[in-house]
Order: C-alpha cells, then structure tokens, then sequence
C-alpha cells in the first residue's frame, strides 16, 4: 500500500483557523472525499504501470530492469516540485492550484498512453508528476485545519474508503489490461477520473490565498530541484551496466547542490525546505525512520510484479492477483489502527509492527514457483496490513510538536522526503538486482537476483529500529489516547 495514502490525513489546510468545521459536517466528508478521488486516480495509475511494466519494455525494446525509470522518473518530479506547494497554493489559491494540478496530471496520462518509446515516457512522466505533486499536498492542505487533532485517526476512514480502491483495483486491472489489451489503455482511463474531479473542485472546494511569510525562495527551489534530481538519476544509472561514470558525476553534482542548498537555507528567511524542523524530536524521529522503511515500500512493487512475471512464468493478470493481497492487507489494517495506537501508543506499536513488517518482506526471497499461491497471497496480505500501520503512525506523530504556523512547512518537507525514498527504494531495489546479475555473469535477471534485492532492501529498512525506539513513550498521546 502506497505510503500516500496513509498520509492523506496528515496535511495542513489554507483554510484559516477561524474557519475550523466539526468532523461530522456535511463540507468536511464532501472534501475529504473530493480529496480521495484524486489520490484514487494517482493510485491506480501507479499499481497499474508497475504490473504493465515488462509487457512496456518488450514494446519499448529494452530490459525490464530499465523500466524501473518510468517509476522514477515520476516519484522525481514529485520529490522536486512538492516543497513549492503550499506556497503556490498561498499565492494563486487553493482551488485554482488544486484544479490545475489535476488537468495536468491528466494531460501528463495522454502523453503518457501516446509515448512511442522509453525516453518519451519517461518526459511524460515528468508532467504526470508536476500535476500530481500539486495535488496531493493541497488536498492535505485544504482537509487539515478541518479536523480537531485528536480527530486525526478517524479522519482517515473518510479519506481511504475510496482511496484505497485505487491499490486494490491497480494490479488485476492492470493485469487485465496488458493481457486482454493494451498497456496504454493504463493511462486512458485517467481521463474521465480527471474530468470528473476538475468539475467536482471547481463545485465544491473553496478558493483561499494565504499570507505570505516572506520572498518566495527561487534560488532553493532550483538549488533543491537538481541536488535532488540529479542523486535519484544517478542512483538509477548506477543500476544499468556501463553507466558507472554518469552515475558517479550525478551523484556528484548532487551532492554539492544539496550542500549549497544547505547553505543557502541557512541565510533565507523561508526556506523552501525547512531543516531546522529537524530539531522537533517527534518530527526528526518520523522523518528518519520512515523514510528507512520506504525503501522497501518504494522497491517491492517494482521487484514483486517483475518476479511472479519473469520467474513464476505468470501472466499480467495473475501476478496482479497476486500483489492485490497487500492493497487488500492495508484496507483492514484501517479499522484497527485506532484502537492498538490507543492502547499500545506510538512508540511500542511501531517497535513491534516495524520489525514484523519488514521482515515479512523479506520472505518475499524466499517465494519460489512451487510455493502455493494461497501462502503466497497470505504472506502479502499481512506485508500490507503492518506496513500500512507503519506509515499510518509515522505520518501522525510526525505533526506532534509541529505549532500550526509551521505546519505548511512541515507539510511540504515531509512529503518531499517521502518521495524522495519512494524513488531511492526502485533505485535500490535495481540497483541490488543488476549488481547481482554482474557478479552471477548472466543479462537476465534470475530467481537468486531477485532474493538478494529483497534481502538488500529490507536490511536497510530494518535499521528504522533505531529511530523507532528514541521516540517518547508519551509521543502523541493527545492524538491517540494512550496513557504512557
């Protein structure tokens, strides 16, 4: 289960504060749910390309392996443009922001079903992620000051009910797709969901400019914009064979954008990227481990589908049947979520649930085509049910100690984050599986490869451990109820 999803929740609004509404009003279920279809749309666009993606490489005449760029390529774009978010919204409002960012994701999904090769692809893509990175954290932004904080859970229920349709209908439908069709009806069917939302925001979501808190600052977004985008795409050639020096002087140039942005943040009086709300432990602390535990989220869609497809000998829409069992596993963690943060609190439940978690990805090495499919599934299920929980948790506590005039801020940092090791987990991911291809001396990727890029991913996001146990017993017992 995407990790987006479980964050809906934790956005902040540019509704003033003098405007709150109860939970229970008619406009908040009306948002929230506005808000739901167009995560709806960026969910099943992305559940679907990840089963679509070996049927894309033969059309495209490259490896599946290479395909792992069309995933991040869009998780790039997202990662670049989201720190600029709630300010764009505050200058130009909330809706006209919202409204835009779904037409251009749905322009992006055009370009995308008309690509007639990988590089193509990849530019639209780009777009998709441009519009996309606009409208999930306005969406958060226009629901957050809707809700009390100790309504946060809850809040959820409103969001994920359509939502989580999205995930569990990407990989059968995608399967369904590519085996019965073809894989740009994947895109297509963005359109009329894009349609419907644009006139639907238009109705319903009210236009709202916020204060400006100083210059808008150009120079960190560019600054940010190519250390990011030029680590992840290194990152990503990193895993193709003969690209070793690209790769090493990207990460290079990535890596000193990001220490003059570091310098450049330190004189600006409102940073594109704040880090000094690092210095908040509850946020610090959520920040950290989950981003260590998205490395596996952002590698097993990529990893799994590829594998049921090229070593289980299974068609598109089995292996799509397949990979719904985690959609189907977050879907039921919902209604639990509440009630052990209550009882348990933040801090054990994400000890205990982090480690069951991550190691039940890692029996994803261990799957072999004799195993039966029923086990298989039973396994997936629960991935999903724990790491759902997982980034349920994380994206709450994070807001803890945040005060609500930082909240934008903290906000737009997080989600940056989030994306940024979404994308670093498909680079890591095939990174591990080419690397293991080389040493092996074979071109294509055999079952062995695929067990150590999901041992490789999975011990890095066991190190969340760590960061889990520094956070306080009591943290974010106003929010859950727990009596450390």
């Amino acid at each position: 289960m995407s990790d987006q999803t479980c964050q809906v929740a934790t956005g902040q609004s540019s509704v003033p504060q003098g405007a709150m509404l109860k939970p229970a009003a008619p406009n908040f279920r009306l948002i929230a749910l506005i808000i739901a279809s167009a995560m709806f749309m960026e969910q099943l666009d992305a559940t679907v390309l990840a089963t679509a993606l070996p049927t894309m490489a033969r059309d495209f005449g490259v490896s599946p392996p290479s395909m792992s760029i069309a995933l991040t390529s869009y998780l790039l774009s997202l990662a670049i443009f989201i720190p600029a978010s709630g300010r764009v919204a505050d200058r130009f409002g909330s809706r006209t922001v919202f409204r835009t960012a779904i037409a251009v994701f749905t322009l992006g999904s055009i370009l995308c079903a008309q690509a007639p090769n990988l590089t193509f692809l990849v530019l639209a893509r780009l777009i998709q992620g441009l519009g996309g990175a606009m409208m999930m954290p306005v969406g958060r932004l226009v629901l957050m000051r809707s809700v009390q904080r100790k309504d946060f859970v809850a809040a959820m229920s409103w969001l994920l009910v359509p939502a989580l349709i999205g995930p569990i209908l990407g990989p059968p439908v995608g399967g369904l797709i590519v085996t019965y069709l073809d894989w740009r009806w994947i895109f297509y069917i963005n359109v009329p969901i894009g349609i419907l939302g644009f006139i639907l925001v238009s109705i319903y979501i009210e236009e709202f400019k916020g204060e400006s808190k100083g210059p808008f600052d150009t120079i960190g977004l560019f600054l940010s914009g190519v250390s990011l985008g030029s680590l992840l795409f290194g990152f990503e050639m990193s895993s193709r064979s003969g690209e070793a020096g690209t790769s090493i002087l990207l990460i290079a140039v990535g890596l000193v954008f990001g220490a003059a942005y570091l310098r450049h943040a330190r004189r600006h009086p409102s940073p594109i990227l704040d880090f000094s709300l690092m210095r908040v432990p509850s946020f610090n602390e959520s920040v950290i481990a989950g981003s260590l535990t998205r490395i596996t989220q952002g590698a097993q869609p990529f990893l799994l589908p590829l594998m049921l497809q090229l070593q289980f000998g299974l068609s598109a829409a089995s292996a799509g049947g397949i990979v719904v069992a985690t959609a189907l596993g977050s879907m039921m963690m919902k209604a639990t979520a509440g009630k052990i943060l209550k009882r348990y609190g933040f801090r054990n439940s994400l000890v205990v649930i982090g480690w069951i978690s991550t190691l039940g990805y890692a029996l994803c090495a261990f799957f072999r085509p004799d195993w039966p499919i029923w086990l298989i599934f039973t396994i997936l299920f629960f991935c999903g049910f724990f790491m759902s929980f997982q980034f349920t948790a994380y994206n709450i506590v994070a807001y803890d100690k945040i005060e609500r005039d930082r909240m934008s801020s903290a906000t737009s940092f997080y989600t940056t984050f989030q994306q940024l090791m979404l994308s670093l987990g498909i680079c890591v991911g095939a990174l591990a599986l080419n690397t293991s291809m080389l040493v092996q001396d074979h071109t294509d990727p055999k079952l062995g490869d695929f067990s150590v890029a999901f041992l490789v991913v999975t011990a890095i996001s066991l190190t969340a451990t760590i960061w889990n146990m520094r956070f306080s017993p009591s943290a974010g017992s106003d929010i859950s109820g727990h009596q450390a």
